[in-house]
């Protein structure tokens, strides 16, 4: 965080991060705003809603292993960050990119991942899409 960053950004970002630590994701809707965009790393449509978003992150923190925050960068109004992690997926180690931007009330409104290797990628896409057609209704998240 910078001096800049939004009080309600501020301490929804420090939520973030206890509740990541912790996997505690109790508190994760209220970090939401309902109309949160998620953008995958494994598809090209982003998810859409509170609801989806919330699933989805539930999901991937249970298949992660070993994950783990190492740096963050915000931009100069502090209502962006760039948080950059590391996890596990079985036996394939992967690096990602969470871009978060927040509103002015400090919920997430835009979440975009970005993870490398390919081969990580593949094996989480792989877990993520066999968990969440279990869990969906509809057989899975669209575009998924």
């Amino acid at each position: 965080m910078n001096p800049s960053t939004p009080p309600s950004t501020a301490a929804s970002l420090r939520e973030w991060h206890r509740s990541v630590a912790s996997g505690d994701l109790v508190a994760l809707p209220a970090l939401l705003h309902p109309d949160v965009v998620f953008r995958s790393p494994a598809v090209f449509k982003p998810y859409e809603g509170a609801p989806t978003v919330a699933l989805i992150l539930r999901t991937v923190f249970d298949v992660f292993s070993g994950f783990a925050y190492e740096r963050q960068f915000a931009t100069a109004d502090g209502e962006s960050v760039a948080l950059e992690f590391r996890a596990q997926v079985g036996d394939k180690r992967l690096k990602g990119i969470d871009l978060i931007r927040f509103d002015a009330d400090g919920r997430i409104v835009d979440l975009e991942v970005m993870i490398r290797p390919a081969s990580g990628l593949q094996v989480l896409a792989d877990a993520m899409g066999r968990r969440l057609a279990a869990a969906m209704p509809s057989g899975g998240p669209p575009g998924a």
